[in-house]
């Protein structure tokens, strides 16, 4: 019986570097952008939960 093994991808992402590609807007809040998709956000904090909704470990 032969196993099938597969290759798992580990996605991580430095804290810092997702913050600063938060851009600010002209409402008072942000605009980031990950893997192809664009949220506003009130708040920075917003894009660790993001970032692991995509399925990325974030590195603090």
């Amino acid at each position: 019986m032969n196993k099938e093994h597969k290759m798992e991808t580990i996605k991580t992402a430095l804290f810092e570097t997702l913050m600063e590609s938060a851009i600010p807007d002209e409402e008072g809040g942000y605009t980031f952008a990950l893997e192809g998709k664009t949220y506003k956000l009130k708040d920075t904090l917003e894009i660790s939960k993001i970032a692991q909704d995509h399925g990325y470990i974030i590195i603090y």
